[in-house]
């Protein structure tokens, strides 16, 4: 008997038939005398349109009524798992997240877990019960107000109810049948990971790849739980993110990410002096404004730039705070470009092999793809390159590195 989390996601729960689906395997597990557990997303498409209807009352909504929005998707969805659940024979309840309760920072819209105590989710497993979870959402017991974890919160809530339940293991099933080399849409190629360790899975998910949500991964390495992808609609094998001591051979290159959901930031002339990142840095952490890939050119005439990116759904936030801090930072203008997308090659084998990042851009510049800015860490090397290359450079990379499987 094992102890397993089982998280669904939107398009797991997209219509009534899905979701009997989902309590039919659910069912099964439960029949071969596991304790379960299940977390679900909203149905999808639905936190896209309460999105949509926030931003259309006020692009700078306030992220207190964002959250008490965007959090019903879930409600909807737990209720009606737990009714199909109990349909065929399975005691169920639905639970939201004030109620188990996921106890989280004041950071709303981007909510942090703090602690979840599992022991009543335990006491109701070991009875025979199934706890569904509403994901991406928690409390916050200070204010006492609703808040949501982020775009793909819901398996950051599964990975943290199953530490928080002891589980065995944390399944995630989604619309693909495990993680991939790079997006099967973009390169028919594709080879799909036995495993993959922690740190690959974590900078994938950093850099654009849509699998699991970055904060899931970091909980899960931190925690130690052991995460299983695997599709919601065909019984195949999935692919394991594990610890790093579990994988055999460590390939250099692992996967290639691409991400279109970052923007560019330029302040233009800038003074070059101490302390001028700070304030600019800092200021943007006020305002919750999330900073990737950052470049500071060289001074002159005691003026600089410097380009960094945001998220594209903070990209207004963080306009409006430069422009509210000119006076204090100095700078002449801002520029902005959302049409880039941000390439990436991952691999933990970088650590012990010279020459992946002229692999990289020997590739790309054989494709005439102009790189704008670069970044790199132990195990990755990405770049900024126009939106319009997006594609190209995924498929050129992708072969560069021999990743693609025999035709």
């Amino acid at each position: 008997m094992a102890r397993i989390v089982m998280k669904f996601g939107g398009t797991s729960v997209a219509d009534l038939d899905r979701i009997r689906n989902v309590a039919a395997r659910v069912k099964r597990e439960v029949d071969a005398g596991h304790q379960v557990a299940v977390v679900v997303s909203a149905m999808s498409g639905v936190t896209n349109q309460l999105v949509k209807w926030c931003q259309e009352l006020s692009p700078l909504h306030d992220a207190r009524e964002y959250d008490t929005v965007v959090a019903t998707g879930e409600q909807v969805t737990t209720g009606l798992t737990a009714i199909a659940l109990q349909t065929i024979g399975v005691e169920a309840r639905s639970w939201q997240g004030w109620q188990v309760p996921i106890v989280t920072d004041q950071a709303h819209g981007k909510a942090r877990v703090e602690r979840i105590d599992g022991a009543l989710l335990i006491e109701r497993m070991e009875s025979g019960q199934v706890p569904v979870i509403a994901g991406f959402q928690g409390i916050d017991l200070g204010r006492n107000r609703i808040t949501t974890l982020g775009r793909g919160g819901s398996d950051l809530s599964a990975v943290a109810v199953a530490a928080a339940v002891k589980a065995d293991r944390c399944d995630i099933y989604t619309d693909v049948d495990g993680i991939y080399t790079t997006d099967p849409r973009i390169v028919p190629r594709a080879r799909k990971l036995e495993r993959i360790s922690f740190e690959e899975m974590l900078e994938l998910a950093s850099v654009g790849a849509k699998v699991l949500q970055t904060r899931s991964v970091e909980l899960a390495m931190k925690l130690g739980v052991r995460v299983q992808v695997v599709s919601s609609f065909e019984d195949k094998p999935g692919s394991l993110v594990v610890d790093e001591d579990e994988i055999v051979e460590q390939p250099v290159v692992s996967g290639i990410a691409y991400s279109r959901d970052d923007a560019k930031v330029t302040l233009r002339r800038l003074p070059d002096r101490p302390g001028v990142a700070a304030k600019v840095f800092g200021a943007l952490a006020k305002a919750n404004v999330n900073v990737d890939m950052i470049v500071q050119n060289v001074g002159a005439d005691g003026m600089t730039d410097m380009t960094f990116t945001v998220g594209k759904a903070d990209l207004a936030r963080a306009q409006d705070m430069l422009a509210k801090e000119q006076h204090e930072l100095g700078h002449e203008a801002v520029l902005a470009d959302p049409d880039v997308a941000k390439i990436s090659v991952v691999g933990i084998g970088m650590r012990s092999h010279a020459g992946v990042a002229n692999t990289m851009f020997k590739a790309l510049a054989e494709k005439g793809i102009n790189i704008q800015v670069i970044s790199t860490s132990e195990i990755k090397v990405s770049v900024l390159v126009a939106a319009d290359y997006t594609e190209l450079a995924v498929r050129a990379l992708h072969t560069a590195y021999g990743l693609d499987a025999p035709a």
